[in-house]
């Protein structure tokens, strides 16, 4: 039997923002000791915090993905139990990937019950796609606030982009609670950094300032001024000395609402684990269960009835469903807005409609050239360049920029009004990070979850400053297009440090993330239809500097086959061969010449272009058998990179012609010479593989 206020008279006679922070409190507490795993104490403080964000929060509970709907992110994503205790009290409800609300809640008591269990809507962080109403997958500490920098940029884009006078469309805000973990992180100052230049007056960055991190006292190793270096950044600075303070935290609250010129960042004084007395500001507090005996001491010092768990007052009930009604009121007279906007401004309707459905536009890809047979060819990047600047006039919300490098990798968009996103330009499609990889990754993951369809490029080398940001587009099933050009060895002159050797096995090794190195021109065409149409799938398109060959389509198989991972792209596919070359990307024009060696020599050979290990992995088993038939054991692999993991498709007894050392610094021809790719290397490894 579930037991709620009435039960208890003396709750009743609290006031309601008491009544409902201490509810957020002991569901956090209850929650962790439940599990007997968690953080208590981050969450035990700043329920106060919590409370005074979402009173101001616009959302409603019953359509939480609503478009103009405020976000929050908790980038402090140990105190998980913070948000998913706040989602089940606002009654947000759950939502499908095909956007239909099922109605259930979002976060039913008995999950929250289930904190930290298998299959529980209560995992230890904070998980996009499996729990509705959470913004992102925060991840590692500053990962939170970068992406958050994202999604306000996202806002200001959608408001210039398809506001019209009458038609406010797009104003919301985006929320953010950050811990000092979070801003010691890399990341969270390039992001900051990156805010306060593009002036984004609608993010507001709650930071707790509880001078306890794992180790213990932040005396340990942070000890700067936070606050003189935001207002370095160029954001405005809000201070609340007690984190109980209603009062305070609701006037920082409202200045942010009334700064139009520069981000806000609340400076909020707390103490870890408040209201469990033997243990405020201790390192268990922080890390570990409270413990029975400190729950029940804690719930006493609230005024709590001791031996209770999971419980809601109705009062607090009631107070939050008709929070939830203010906010679907806003919702509802939206929607009458956009209906007139739609009749007002169709083409634009249809395209925010398409854009939050990530659905694109008829005929998006009417315009896709297919290139000649050309020996020259040509690089990678230039071809990526006209296609993408092709495939983004089509799709008016495809948009993105470059770590710096865009006059390098060619990911800049070129056409008539594309524009540069700046603070005097919000709807400008060509986004500057400045030489900051890792939030440019974070940031257009929060572009993507705003449902812009973005990318960002950069040489594959600078891959690695990104990591955890591309681990979180994968993790989060986020369609993000990541652009990394200067993909190999061909790098040439500038040496080993610039020479990109491991990043291709690291980036295949992630799961539900799409490789893809086309090998030349019309590969990058089929490439663009296949990433486009992705709804769930990150994409790494790896991409050459160096001059590719445009293969004689006539003579060899069409490109289209990239759409399925690997094709049988020189040889009779209905024939079975006598030895197998396998490449990638630039490799393949390199199989291709020795392919035409051997059959020169009389050599049943067969050449098979693998652009995406990926892809491939997910076609049927016939279909690789049909490509890599099993009883051909006789296989040449070529790539400029790392040999790890190309014995999956050459076999146990297959040769891989890779990079087992870092490159070094030469021209081109020498390092091919140097490290065996040559047609005359991949042609005698294929005899040996045949005994000859």
């Amino acid at each position: 039997m579930t037991q709620t206020a009435t039960d208890f008279p003396a709750l009743e006679s609290d006031p309601i923002e008491k009544l409902a922070i201490d509810t957020i409190r002991t569901l956090c507490m209850d929650a962790v000791q439940a599990a007997n795993s968690g953080h208590p104490g981050t969450p035990m403080a700043l329920a106060p915090v919590m409370y005074a964000v979402w009173q101001k929060l616009r959302f409603d509970p019953d359509h939480p993905i609503w478009s103009n709907r405020d976000r929050f992110v908790l980038s402090a994503g140990h105190a998980s139990t913070l948000l998913y205790s706040m989602l089940h009290l606002a009654g947000v409800k759950s939502v499908n990937p095909q956007y239909e609300i099922l109605g259930e809640l979002a976060v039913p008591l008995e999950d929250l019950k289930k904190f930290r269990q298998l299959d529980s809507k209560c995992p230890g962080h904070p998980e996009y796609r499996w729990t509705a109403g959470i913004e992102c997958t925060t991840g590692p500490l500053g990962t939170g606030i970068a992406t958050s920098v994202g999604m306000a940029m996202a806002g200001l884009w959608q408001a210039a982009t398809f506001n019209r006078p009458g038609y406010e469309l797009f104003d919301y805000n985006v929320y953010a609670i950050a811990g000092d973990g979070c801003l010691m992180e890399g990341i969270a100052a390039e992001a900051a950094s990156l805010a306060g230049h593009q002036k984004l007056s609608n993010l507001c960055w709650l930071y707790d300032s509880n001078k306890i991190t794992i180790e213990g006292s932040t005396d340990l190793a942070f000890t700067e001024d936070v606050a003189t270096r935001f207002e370095g950044y160029g954001w405005a600075i809000q201070r609340v000395d007690d984190a109980n303070d209603l009062d305070a935290l609701n006037d920082a609250l409202d200045a942010f609402k009334a700064e139009q010129e520069r981000p806000t960042m609340i400076i909020v004084k707390s103490i870890i684990g408040y209201g469990a007395p033997t243990k405020q500001g201790s390192h268990s507090a922080h890390g570990e269960p409270l413990g029975v005996d400190e729950v029940r001491g804690a719930k006493r010092f609230f005024g709590w009835p001791e031996d209770e768990s999971f419980l809601v007052p109705d009062k607090v009930r009631s107070h939050f469903t008709d929070l939830g009604k203010r906010g679907a009121e806003v919702r509802s007279a939206w929607d009458e807005l956009f209906a007139s906007y739609g009749e007002e401004y169709p083409e634009l309707a249809d395209h925010l409609d398409n854009m939050q459905r990530r659905q694109l536009p008829d005929g998006w890809d009417a315009d896709l050239p297919e290139y000649p047979a050309d020996p020259k060819g040509a690089a990678g990047r230039d071809s990526n360049q006209k296609v993408l600047n092709i495939v983004a006039q089509r799709v008016p919300w495809l948009i993105g920029g470059s770590a710096d490098l865009a006059p390098s990798n060619k990911s800049r968009l070129t056409f008539d009004g594309a524009g540069d996103f700046q603070p005097d330009d919000r709807a400008g499609r060509n986004l500057h990070f400045g030489v900051r990889e890792h939030a440019a990754g974070a940031v257009t993951n929060g572009l993507a979850l705003s449902k812009i369809r973005a990318y960002q490029a950069g040489f594959l080398i600078f891959s690695d400053f990104q990591r955890g940001a591309l681990r979180l587009s994968a993790l989060m099933e986020l369609p993000v297009i990541h652009i990394f050009t200067h993909d190999s060895i061909g790098v040439g002159e500038d040496g080993p440090t610039h020479q990109p050797v491991e990043q291709l096995a690291s980036l295949r090794a992630m799961p539900g993330m799409i490789d893809m190195r086309p090998a030349d021109a019309n590969e990058v065409v089929e490439a663009w239809r296949v990433i486009m149409p992705l709804r769930h799938d990150p994409v790494a398109l790896i991409l050459s500097r160096q001059a590719l060959p445009t293969l004689d389509r006539s003579k060899y198989a069409p490109a289209s086959g990239l759409a399925k991972g690997a094709y049988v792209l020189g040889g009779d596919p209905n024939d079975t061969p006598e030895v197998i070359l396998i490449a990638t990307g630039s490799e393949v024009a390199l199989a291709v010449s020795a392919y035409e060696q051997l059959v020169d020599e009389g050599i049943k050979a067969r050449v098979v272009s693998m652009p995406s290990w990926e892809l491939f992995d997910r076609q049927t088993d016939e279909y690789r058998d049909s490509v890599l038939p099993p009883d051909v054991t006789a296989r040449v692999v070529i790539e400029q990179a790392s040999s790890f993991g190309w014995h999956r498709w050459a076999g146990s007894t297959g040769e891989v012609i890779a990079m087992s050392t870092f490159g070094a610094s030469a021209p081109l021809k020498a390092l091919q010479s140097k490290f065996g790719f040559t047609p005359e290397a991949v042609a005698a490894a294929a005899k040996r593989q045949i005994g000859r």
